[in-house]
């Protein structure tokens, strides 16, 4: 699999998956507002991944600080060596204020930013204080920052292999498992959340096969879905979002599986738009519906789906593909990135650090913190 994400002599290489299946492209990003800006057109996408491109903009704002800046709006700034600890750390703030912003609804994008801002932060301080002056510290800044992203992409990875091998404990033999929108290694550092489930539930011959939902508008199941388990050799049939009601009803599907990009406290899930059919549909046809996720994607300040802020993208999104109408002229859309499915409609929440059963608002305290 090609990685949708590298480091590479001082750059963000990111494969731009907008253009998948069809050619492959690469974006490589020089700095932060680069890579905020990659973020926000969906070159990356999937929420681990976006907070692992977030954790490397906040490491290259540092360096940025480092060598001389502009800021977010592409002005010249002065040399930060030349200026003091608090013009520096408001410079770092503004730029990861900048990145954060790029996409409002998946918290690990907020959660890598602040982490790598706050460890860079701190190194500053703690040099200082040691007598070095700022040019020194900001290179150890650099370097420490650099190094916090690289954890935080290292750690995903690890992460989804655990997610995996705890969902694949619920998939009964010969499982026939759908998935909506793109949870795999595109969407992650590797491996995927819900499609490191399914990988591994393939892999002990527990899946008979697995169904992809096209995933309007951006079509992420069927132009990356599709493409991730076709590349591991999985079988798998592409369906339209609004037929996945008619196979359940034909007993077509034993279970659900589907990522996340925000969780609530309270076992509340934001993800694509569309998930919240699928969970209703499930519920009424007996279904398991599972929410797989890092416990990164927990959002410790939400305490139910009524707080998370749902992102609305261009209706040029649902008007056009590709350049060509798919309606209209003049015609309106609206195109909310994502909907919010509530716990009560969950069976299971799969992180890396067990599942979480219903009750889940119970349960998801004692499995987080364990």
């Amino acid at each position: 699999m090609i990685p949708a994400i590298e480091w590479e002599d001082g750059r963000l290489v990111l494969l731009d998956q907008r253009y998948l299946p069809g050619r492959i492209e690469f974006v490589r990003c020089r700095d932060f507002r680069e890579i905020a800006g990659a973020i926000k057109d969906m070159v990356v996408r999937g929420a681990p991944a976006i907070g692992i491109a977030g954790g490397y903009a906040v490491a290259v704002a540092v360096r940025e600080c480092r060598d001389g800046a502009r800021g977010t709006d592409g002005k010249d700034r002065p040399l930060a060596i030349e200026a003091d600890l608090e013009k520096c750390a408001a410079f770092l703030k503004e730029a990861a204020d900048h990145i954060s912003a790029a996409r409002p609804t998946a918290v690990n994008l907020m959660w890598a930013v602040d982490r790598v801002l706050e460890k860079a932060l701190s190194v500053l301080r703690d040099i200082l204080r040691a007598g070095s002056g700022l040019e020194t510290a900001l290179a150890e800044a650099y370097t420490s920052a650099l190094e916090e992203a690289r954890a935080i992409e290292r750690e995903d990875l690890e992460m989804n292999k655990r997610i995996g091998a705890n969902g694949a404990r619920l998939i009964r033999p010969g499982s026939r498992v759908l998935t909506h929108c793109n949870a795999g290694a595109l969407a992650t550092g590797g491996y995927g959340t819900a499609l490191g489930v399914i990988r591994k539930a393939w892999e002990e011959k527990k899946i008979s096969m697995v169904y992809a939902c096209e995933t309007r508008p951006y079509l992420q199941g069927a132009r990356l879905t599709a493409w991730e388990l076709t590349q591991d050799g999985i079988d798998v049939t592409l369906l339209v979002d609004s037929a996945a009601g008619y196979l359940m009803s034909k007993g077509m599907v034993d279970c659900v599986v589907v990522g996340a990009d925000r969780i609530a406290l309270n076992g509340d899930v934001a993800n694509k738009i569309g998930t919240y059919t699928l969970a209703c549909l499930a519920g009424i046809h007996d279904i398991p519906f599972y929410v797989a996720a890092p416990t990164s994607t927990f959002d410790p300040t939400i305490s139910d789906m009524s707080a998370i802020p749902v992102e609305e993208r261009s209706p040029e999104e649902v008007l056009h593909f590709r350049g060509a109408p798919t309606g209209p002229e003049g015609v309106k859309a609206v195109n909310p990135s994502f909907d919010l499915t509530p716990h009560k409609l969950i069976s299971a929440i799969i992180t890396e650090k067990g599942v979480i059963e219903p009750p889940i608002p119970e349960n998801l305290p004692r499995v987080i913190k364990g």
